[in-house]
């Protein structure tokens, strides 16, 4: 006998002496699972049988069971849907059935008006990785946890479909099994011979279709979760066929636990191949469990002591320090920017006004600044910390890779979607390192997803729009590699103001030269290096566990507003840093290449209700808008006016090297060459400095309109 026979779509036999007994087992087994419909009870609630009656009340034929209640009102029953779901599973659903004709029809004997009942079963415990399963869990109940990354358009499948014979007009019915299980047509025509008639020739069936029973049915793809992925291995897919109520259930990014039949197919490239023995595994949806926030492996469900803790935790009187320094507590120093991490991490309040638009909560945070600041290791520890989180560098992301890409079905070569970074971290965080080296088209991908927190596709016929509900913390590099005091901002940071005006703090990290901070650095990294634990203990206060559950529970259980008088000093603020933004562009005479806009304002808005949400405040006060503004003040603000206190100095350095880059472009024609001692002597000559001239110089290399020819000795005009 072949144990997966009802999936290949053939018949198997088998020889049974007692067959009386057989039969006798499953009626005692369907009995049984009646009696558990029936009579299962938590404090006098039927639970299931008052289940199947509400949804009957609304037309929906489907009973959800939760297998822990199976398994403590009969363990062997339970035993037996794990070990023999495709033969219990069908005994149940007859149980069910019976059940609802109890309640619709109690007078009647037959199931003719009664709807077929779907049972789906839900389970918690014994949650098997992905990579794990293997030839052992074939035809068992598995239970798996991951995240959806793609989900096909429905198709209709056949339950059971009519043949007819072209000849004699004879019918016959088959049944087609669940999943993706196919039906073997028979080649000769069954009916009994009439004497004196024509045997009917070799396969004479045809399909009536409109005779046929069918059911909604949709493939998934489910990958393994990220913090599950070995170092170095690629994260593992399985591909899933959900039915009746279970499909369109699921979206890409969901993340979800599946109970399920782990079971095997045939497919068209292993039969072109004549690969017999060979069959794909699949998994066949028989409940999914959707996590909201949160992954599976982070609790959702608190216990009283776990709130209790968490509710002293928030009412210790410095939380704010505490978990702003229990953050990557190995890098020494950038208090302030561990502050900006933490507002990250809780984020604001998401809001939808009343005519359908929706106001982000998720806080946006760039880092900019020179090698060797620990930009990365910062991206690294939030990936740890965060409970939803993906990391990513920009030079090996796309803009499909990161929004969302469309794939063909290599065996029914239609189209769907597979989300992206943005997509997957849905609910939590996405790091981008190396975001300077991200090419544009690729980072105009994310404008969307950063402020409206959703992704538009228009591909290949298929227009959607996915959630993106995640915030980005990026760290970048300045466009000379390190940040060079003496230019003005916009010719430091190689970014354009829509992008920009997209974080709601900005960052720019020095590499400053002091001898005193870096004695103390130094000793901090030998410390680390000679005593890790000692360094975790005294830094880090708080466990990364207790970090990652009580961001889950802020997020959960707090969504601050703002207070009255909260209102009135943001209003205040945001007119005042206007003012002071205009009369330095007056000032300088050229426009600030970071912008302060509205976006802004509600930038501040959010860092207020994050410092809010931190000590699990309903209401965002004045105390926490004065961090906020100093937080926005230490960062963006700052960022605008880097490089505007040398005042004079830099302005004229500016003012020197444009004219030097305007004499070279008038003397050089396009192909010239001249030395470079040659044209430094001539410069100087005229009275013009010697670091203005080296300045205008490389900006021109990079610029690409020089060319250093013969070991930087000889410069070439190449381009206008």
């Amino acid at each position: 006998m072949a144990s997966n026979g009802w999936d290949a779509g053939k018949v198997y036999t088998r020889n049974v002496h007692e067959g009386e007994e057989v039969k006798n087992d499953r009626q005692k087994a369907q009995q049984d699972l009646f009696d558990f419909i029936q009579n299962f009870r938590d404090d006098n609630v039927f639970i299931y049988r008052d289940q199947l009656r509400q949804n009957l009340a609304v037309s929906e034929h489907v009973l959800n069971v939760v297998l822990q209640d199976l398994a403590s009102y009969d363990e062997s029953l339970s035993q037996q849907l794990v070990n023999q779901p495709i033969d219990i599973l069908p005994l149940f659903e007859l149980a069910a059935r019976n059940s609802a004709r109890k309640i619709i029809a109690p007078g009647s004997a037959g199931l003719q008006e009664v709807p077929e009942i779907q049972v789906t079963v839900r389970s918690n415990t014994n949650v098997v990785n992905i990579r794990d399963l293997g030839s052992d869990h074939i035809s068992k109940l598995v239970c798996v946890s991951g995240i959806v990354i793609g989900a096909s358009s429905l198709t209709s499948k056949a339950t059971t479909v009519l043949l007819q014979c072209r000849q004699c007009r004879h019918t016959k019915l088959i049944p087609v099994g669940g999943g993706f299980a196919g039906v073997q047509i028979p080649r000769i025509c069954d009916r009994e011979q009439v004497a004196n008639s024509e045997r009917c020739p070799l396969d004479p069936f045809e399909i009536i279709t409109d005779k046929c029973k069918f059911i909604d049915q949709q493939t998934l793809k489910v990958q393994e979760p990220h913090d599950l992925i070995p170092v170095g291995e690629l994260p593992r897919h399985t591909v899933m066929s959900a039915d009746r109520s279970l499909a369109n259930r699921v979206f890409p990014g969901s993340r979800v636990t599946i109970t399920g039949i782990f079971t095997v197919y045939q497919s068209k490239s292993m039969k072109d191949n004549n690969a017999i023995a060979i069959r794909q595994p699949y998994l066949r949806v028989v409940g999914i469990d959707i996590i909201k926030s949160g992954n599976s492996f982070t609790k959702r469900v608190f216990t009283a002591e776990e709130e209790h803790e968490f509710t002293a935790l928030s009412r210790t009187p410095n939380i704010y320090q505490k978990f702003s320094s229990s953050i990557a507590p190995s890098i020494y120093g950038n208090e302030d920017i561990k502050k900006a991490v933490s507002c990250l991490l809780f984020g604001g309040s998401k809001k939808s006004l009343p005519d359908g638009m929706r106001l982000r909560g998720d806080i946006n945070v760039l880092l900019l600044g020179d090698p060797g600041t620990a930009k990365s290791q910062l991206l690294k520890f939030v990936e740890k910390v965060s409970p939803i989180s993906i990391y990513t560098s920009g030079k090996g992301s796309s803009a499909a890779g990161l929004t969302a890409s469309v794939i063909k079905d290599p065996s029914t070569r239609e189209f769907y979607l597979e989300g992206g970074a943005m997509v997957l971290a849905d609910g939590g965080v996405v790091c981008i390192d190396e975001f300077d080296k991200m090419r544009d088209e690729d980072r105009v991908a994310i404008h969307e997803a950063m402020e409206q927190q959703t992704i538009s596709i228009a591909k290949a016929g298929i227009t959607t729009i996915l959630n993106a509900r995640s915030s980005v913390l990026a760290a970048a590099n300045p466009l000379f590699g390190r940040y060079d005091d003496s230019k003005a901002p916009g010719e430091n940071i190689d970014f354009q103001t829509t992008i920009l005006s997209r974080f709601d703090m900005i960052f720019i990290v020095k590499d400053e030269h002091n001898e005193l901070r870096d004695q103390t650095i130094a000793r901090h990294v030998m410390q680390v290096h000679a005593t890790r634990a000692a360094v975790e203990i005294e830094g880090g206060e708080l466990s990364l566990e207790t970090m990652r559950r009580y961001i889950t529970y802020c997020k959960e259980r707090c969504a601050p507003r703002l207070s009255a008088e909260a209102a009135e000093k943001l209003s205040s603020f945001f007119v005042a840093m206007r003012a002071q933004l205009w009369s330095m562009e007056r000032d300088s005479t050229e426009r600030s290449v970071i912008p302060i806009t509205v976006r802004q304002l509600e930038a501040v808005v959010r860092i207020t209700e994050s410092l809010a949400k931190m000590t699990l405040s309903p209401v965002a006060t004045v105390e926490h808008v004065d961090e906020a503004i100093r937080m926005f003040r230490m960062s963006t603000m700052d960022a605008v006016q880097s490089g505007q206190g040398s005042g004079t100095t830099r302005a004229d350095l500016s003012s020197e090297m444009r004219r030097v880059e305007q004499e070279i472009r008038r003397r050089l024609p396009i192909g010239s060459q001249v030395s470079v001692r040659a044209i430094k002597n001539d410069f100087t000559s005229q009275g013009f400095s010697a670091h203005a001239v080296d300045r205008a110089l490389y900006l021109l290399v990079r610029q690409e309109t020089l060319q250093f020819k013969s070991q930087r000795m000889v410069i070439q005009r190449v381009g206008a």
